[in-house]
This record gives C-alpha cells, sequence and structure tokens, in this order.
C-alpha cells in the first residue's frame, strides 16, 4: 500500500469533521490535543482508532514533522471487521495503539481531577486573602463577578478499577510474542476496539468537562474586563508602602497567579505576558527575597540503610529492594508505561509489603526506633533522594509530632495495627466479605489447618495482623493512592501533588468535616437496634446508638476515600471504616462525603438482607431502588424531572448506588442550604430517612418545597416522642428506673 506524505505543521483533522477514515503512521510524529492537554503518536500509532464509535473526530491531530500515513477508509464496522480478518499486523497495530491511547487519556483525567480540585481551593483562599488584608487596612474590597455561585468541583466516580489494568494487559498482550493466538478471532478484536471507543469517549467527555471548569476558574483570576483577581491583588500591591509586612507575600502571589497558568490552555501564553507586563511597569516595589537554609537532618541521612538494617539481616528481599530503589531512583519518569518501568514498580510493591511486615514485627520488642523507620511506617517513606529535601523535611517534622493514634477513631496504619495486635480491634474483612473469623474456619474445612492449629489462630495476635496486611493493606493502599495503573508505595516527589502540610490528615481535619455532615444529616452514623440490656423493659422499641466510623490512613500520597466495610464482622453496632491517604491530594470534605453516603447505603443493605431492594418492606434502599428503576411510571415525575433522571444513570453509569452517592452529596452541600437540587420524589426519599436537624428545618419553614414533607417529619417524630413519653410516665408511676437509652432515644427524636 502506497502511503501519503504530509509536512510538518498540517492539520490532518480537527475537532467535529467527518470520522472517515483510519490512518497508520509509518514515520513521523503527530501531535494529538483533547480538552485541556495533548499527548504524541509516533511509528505504529493510528489516527482515529479511538473514535470508531463517533460519527465525527472528537481530537485534533496536527503532524510535528513530516509525517507518512497508511489510510484505511471506515465506512462501516464491516468494514473495519474485514480488515481485521484480512491483515493480523493491522489488527495488532490498531489494537496496540487503542488500548495506549485509551490508557493515557484515563490517568489524564485523575491528574485533570486534582488540578479541579486545586484550581478551586487556591480560588477560596486567595480571595479570602485578598478580603482579609482589605479589612486589615482599611480598604473597602472589590467583589469578585460570580464568586457567590462558584462551587467546587464535584469529584467523579473513579472508573471501575481493573479498566486500566484491563487495557495495559492488552496492551502486553498484543506487543507479546504470541500476539497472533490473540487476534485469531476478528470478532474479539472488533469487540475490544468497540469497548475500548467507549470509554475513550467517557474519558474524553470528563476531560472536556474539567478542561470548561478549569477555563471558569481562569477567568478569576484572568479576564479581558480587568475585573479579576489578578487586579484585586496588584491594585491592593501599588497602595500599600514598600515597608509594609504583607508588600513582599503580595508580590510573590502576584508572580505565583501568573505562573500557574502559564502553558495551560485554559488562557493563553500572550495575555499572561500582557498583564505581568502592565505590572511590571508600574513604579516597582520591595522585591521578595527567599533563602532556604534547611538541611537535611542527619538521621535522614542513609535513611534506606537504616530501615533495611532495623528490618533484620535475615530479611531475604533486601539485597533486591536496596537494587530496586536504586533503579527507581534513576527513573526520569516514575509513571511511565513502558514494560521495564512497570516491572520496575511491581517488583518494589511486592518487597515493599514484605519489609513493612518484617519491620513492624520489629518494632513490638524494640524500644528506640529511627525516625527514618516511623517515617516509613507512617508515609510509605524509603528514601531522602525519592522524597526530595523539602519533602522529607516535612516528613520528619510530622512523624516527630504524631499524636493521631486511634483515640478520636482516626488511626495512622500502624496504629491501626497495633490496635488489631492488642486485640482493641478485629482485622478487616477481605475482598470476598469474609472477616478473619469465617477465614480461618474455612480453612480448617478445606483441611488446610487442624482443630489444634484453629485454636491456636483464633488467639494468635500476629496472625490477625498478618491477614490485615495480606488482604486488607495492598487492595486499600492502592485503591486510596488512585493512580492504578502507575501506582508504587514508595513515598516519592512525584506523588505530593499538593503541599504536604495542607494535605496531611489530621483528627481535627477529620472530625471537622463529619461535623458538618452530621449538622446537616444528624442520624448519619446512628444505629438502630433493641436494647437487649433493658429487654423488660424496653421491649421490642427500636433504639438509635451513635456509632462514628474509625478513619484510617494510608501511608500514601492520594486523591481517593475508599468505605472498605460499613461495620466490623457481623456486629451491627460497630463502627465503619473509611479508608483516606495520610497525604489526601482531593478535596476532604468531598471525600469523606461520598464515603458517608456509600456508609448510608450500604449499611441500609446490611441490615436489609436479601430483602434490600424490596420495596413490601420500606427502607432506603427500597425506596431508592424502586424510584430509579420505575422512574419512566412515576406519575409524580414530571417530563423534564424524568430526563433528568435519565441523565443522572447514564452518568452514574447506570448504578443505583452511585446515582444515590452523587444524590447525597447534593442533599448535605445543597438542599441542606435551602438550595434544591433533588426532585420531589427523590427529596421525599431523603427526608424520611436522612432528615434535617431541627434547626435546618426551622430555616426551611417558609420554602413551599420542603412544607409538605416537614409536616410528615415533625408527625412521625411527635408520634415516636408520645410513645417514648407514654413509656416513660409509666415506668415513673410504677416507680421503675427509666434506662437512659430511653432517654437518649427521647433526645434523638428531638434532634
Amino acid at each position: 500500500m502506497a502511503g501519503i506524505t504530509l509536512e510538518k505543521g498540517k492539520a490532518i483533522y480537527t475537532y467535529g469533521q467527518p470520522m472517515t477514515a483510519l490512518h497508520l503512521i509509518a514515520s513521523g510524529k503527530v501531535r494529538v490535543d483533547y480538552p485541556g492537554g495533548s499527548y504524541q503518536l509516533g511509528k505504529g500509532g493510528v489516527i482515529g482508532i479511538c473514535e470508531i464509535c463517533s460519527e465525527v473526530h472528537l481530537l485534533s491531530y496536527t503532524t510535528l514533522e513530516n509525517t507518512t500515513l497508511f489510510t484505511y477508509p471506515l465506512s462501516s464496522v464491516n468494514v473495519l471487521n474485514d480488515l481485521l480478518q484480512r491483515n493480523a499486523d493491522v489488527a495488532r497495530f490498531f489494537l496496540l495503539s487503542a488500548c495506549s491511547q485509551i490508557n493515557i487519556l484515563m490517568n489524564r483525567c485523575s491528574v485533570s481531577e486534582i488540578t479541579c480540585s486545586d484550581l478551586y481551593h487556591g480560588l477560596v483562599d486567595d480571595y479570602e486573602k485578598y478580603s482579609s488584608l482589605c479589612e486589615r487596612y482599611r480598604i473597602t474590597p472589590r467583589q469578585l463577578d460570580g464568586m457567590k455561585e462558584l462551587t467546587a468541583y464535584l469529584e467523579t466516580e473513579a472508573e471501575e478499577p481493573w479498566l486500566n489494568g484491563f487495557y495495559l494487559g492488552l496492551t502486553h498482550i498484543y506487543s507479546g510474542e504470541h500476539f497472533k493466538d490473540f487476534i485469531q478471532e476478528p470478532s474479539v478484536s472488533l469487540g475490544i476496539l468497540q469497548r475500548g471507543s467507549m470509554d475513550f469517549q467517557q474519558a474524553w467527555t470528563q476531560l472536556d468537562e474539567q478542561f470548561r471548569y478549569q477555563q471558569q476558574i481562569s477567568d478569576f483570576y484572568f479576564n479581558e474586563t480587568g475585573n479579576d483577581l489578578f487586579e484585586f491583588y496588584a491594585s491592593l500591591y501599588h497602595k500599600l508602602d514598600p515597608g509594609d509586612e504583607e508588600t513582599s507575600a503580595l508580590l510573590d502571589d502576584i508572580r505565583r497567579m501568573a505562573e500557574q497558568f502559564k502553558g495551560k490552555m485554559a488562557i493563553s501564553d500572550e495575555q499572561l505576558a500582557s498583564r505581568m507586563q502592565q505590572f511590571d511597569n508600574k513604579p516597582s516595589r520591595t522585591e521578595s527575597k527567599h533563602e532556604d537554609n534547611s538541611t537535611l537532618p542527619p538521621e535522614l541521612v542513609g535513611s534506606l540503610d537504616t530501615i533495611l538494617e532495623f528490618a533484620g539481616s535475615n530479611l531475604e528481599i533486601s539485597d533486591a529492594f536496596r537494587k530496586h530503589v536504586h533503579d527507581y531512583r534513576m527513573l526520569s519518569d516514575k509513571i511511565s508505561m513502558e514494560d521495564s518501568a512497570c516491572a520496575l514498580r511491581r517488583h518494589l510493591t511486592n518487597e515493599f509489603y514484605v519489609l513493612y511486615t518484617a519491620i513492624f514485627e520489629q518494632t513490638l520488642h524494640t524500644k528506640d526506633i529511627p525516625l527514618a523507620v516511623w517515617m516509613f511506617l507512617y508515609f510509605g517513606y524509603v528514601d531522602e533522594e525519592l522524597a526530595g529535601l523539602d519533602n522529607a523535611i516535612t516528613l520528619y517534622n510530622i512523624a516527630s509530632n504524631i499524636t493521631d493514634t486511634g483515640s478520636l477513631g482516626l488511626y495512622t496504619f500502624y496504629h491501626w495495627l497495633m490496635a488489631i495486635f492488642e486485640g482493641k480491634k478485629e482485622p478487616s474483612r477481605n475482598e470476598f466479605d469474609q472477616d478473619y473469623t469465617d477465614f480461618i474456619h474455612k480453612q480448617k474445612l478445606n483441611g488446610n489447618v487442624t482443630e489444634k492449629d484453629l485454636m491456636t489462630l483464633e488467639s494468635n495476635s500476629m496472625a490477625k495482623v498478618n491477614y490485615e496486611l495480606q488482604n486488607m493493606f495492598p487492595s486499600v493502599n492502592k485503591i486510596t493512592y488512585g493512580r492504578i495503573t502507575t501506582f508504587c508505595p514508595l513515598f516519592t516527589a512525584q506523588s505530593a501533588l499538593k503541599n504536604l502540610d495542607s494535605t496531611y490528615v489530621t483528627a481535627s481535619k477529620a472530625a471537622k468535616v463529619l461535623e458538618q455532615i452530621r449538622s446537616v444529616d444528624y442520624s448519619a452514623f446512628y444505629r438502630p437496634g433493641l436494647d437487649m440490656e433493658h429487654m423488660d423493659v424496653m421491649g421490642k422499641i427500636e433504639i438509635h446508638t451513635e456509632c462514628p466510623p474509625d478513619i484510617i490512613l494510608l501511608p500514601n500520597a492520594g486523591i481517593r476515600g475508599a468505605l472498605w466495610q460499613e461495620i466490623e464482622g457481623k456486629k451491627r453496632n460497630t463502627p465503619g471504616r473509611m479508608c483516606l491517604s495520610i497525604f489526601h491530594m482531593e478535596d476532604l470534605t468531598n471525600s469523606i462525603l461520598r464515603m458517608t453516603g456509600e456508609f448510608r447505603w450500604e449499611l441500609c443493605k446490611r441490615i436489609q438482607g436479601s430483602r434490600w431492594n424490596d420495596i413490601s418492606e420500606s427502607s432506603l434502599t427500597s425506596e431508592y431502588f424502586d424510584y430509579a428503576q420505575f422512574y419512566k411510571k412515576n406519575h409524580d415525575l414530571s417530563a423534564d424531572a424524568k430526563e433528568r433522571v435519565r441523565i443522572a444513570l447514564i452518568q452514574a453509569k447506570n448504578s443505583f448506588k452511585e446515582m444515590f452517592v452523587r444524590d447525597y452529596i447534593q442533599w448535605i452541600l445543597y438542599e441542606g442550604n435551602g438550595s434544591p437540587r433533588l426532585n420531589k420524589v427523590a427529596r421525599k426519599i431523603f427526608f424520611t430517612y436522612c432528615p434535617f436537624s431541627a434547626d435546618i428545618c426551622a430555616k426551611l419553614d417558609s420554602n413551599p418545597l420542603y412544607s409538605e414533607i416537614l409536616s410528615r417529619h415533625r408527625l412521625r417524630s411527635a408520634q415516636k416522642r408520645h410513645q417514648l413519653e407514654m413509656l416513660a410516665q409509666k415506668l415513673r408511676n410504677s416507680r421503675t428506673p427509666i434506662p437512659d437509652t430511653l432517654e437518649q432515644e427521647l433526645e434523638y427524636f428531638s434532634l
């Protein structure tokens, strides 16, 4: 087949042009532009392969050098199927390029989501700082148009955990020696390409949404009207005297604002340069000077040697781990998707967990533990060069002052293991929903352990810790890290996407978020049950006991929260387990709020059992399931409301749980502030099972949207209180002591 050659800088396709052909790159390079970024395709790359399910091109393609292309007309799926059948080598190029491009876009989605969150919180902080400085210097602050209507970027649900690994695995298969064994069935290849195209479009849609949000944020900093935050800061800077203590910091902030948008597609570099030139042309001020005299603490010099020596000379993986850390340190791109880099990360991951287990055991009988070892246990730190000087010093300072040992329900992972070892907590369930007791009994049934071994294992503290280390730890560490295909448990400067001090999760930060949630949904962590201690008095009256979740901090710098289990073992009155990175790079409020929504759903399913979606037995899950499944037949929903439910289901990938969680976030953030977001059917369900506190109900009295459900809620609460008060009066009349649980239940229905 004769190819066509295009000169450098030639636009091959632009967004929106009809999708009519595929092009295999025989030589040269092509830049591929998507919303907010770009990547390159070289020899063997295929233009358009990820857009086969689209009528038009979603991407733009431009040659970066003289490029030769082979063209394959694409009028229908049948044409592509015939091509895959006829030519196995072409099929291989198509599949390799598709899987590679899908992985690129999925990874970019995770990074772009963090950027959205960073930009929003940075904007809020900058505007608040400007307002406070104006107040301090008695200057009337200017108002930023649209700031009050701006909301934080709503975190999207992560793609299926297996999806990145699936396409990465396919890349390895089709680049291997036996690729022809996997291309003998063209229908399978066609299916992978079609599914891949749909997953690619999903990632593209998220990137497009994120890019639009970033543009919205950038307009608050720089816009054509000049009524922006950059101008506010510049104006304030020139109003202050050079000797003012805030002048230097203001100059730093002004230059930071310009720097953070440099090279970003949300705003042009020409516009930034013009605004900075206008600022610099004004009378100069005292320049800010920063001298960082920080040096690495002596205890951290040779951290890797210190950690391995502490683990013991008998540890078999020491030499291999040392070599792999050295190789990892030498990598210029530590998240590279090349086979060698992926293999290195796998080796380091396996060795890290072996080392973690050995070091934990050593801490049980060692008094003087080096601070580098504590940093390994708390943060996954192994090497001062990998972490970077500034980060190593920050980790050193944090580790020296850690006090979150579980007293407030928040645990570092090391202290969580210690709680299991000391018998204060039971090991978590594994991925097959087996707790430790179930697991060892199944081992006995399978003949893997004897009755004597079983009795020993039931009381063996270290065996319980090992169960946690082998089952919960590897899975949750990767989930909370968030970037699954590039995961490595070692702390590196590249993994710290934000300032460590600001992202370090403390007990006070977590408690503040939980209190914020409970101020709206006061019953979020209450459990219904019977008062077994006072059955003779309370009978079958249901009581509610608050049981806030345990929060476990995994030793990584990540972006995801994970609700690992809603109860401990099989006891319904035990805390759930929420897992976060110890350095959480995403918005902490949004992450804990999402996990609370998941907790609400999973706890109801646990309580209801097999009837969790049976509408004949009213519950949160059954009513919401019925609403989401049969919304088209619901006469209480208008045509517009039904269309919004349909779109919501698509966005939730037809997951009723995910749709509920998204609605729950809206319920807390907006409905709780009197800003309606849900339709009347969903609002009624939420008010029934996630009612607002009395203070919020009082504020909503004047809102007609809530009048009917408020009346029903108050009537139900009054009926419950009346029943409890009658029982209390009966006990007083018979001079029987009133149980504390009865008093607490009366208070619960007054919240």
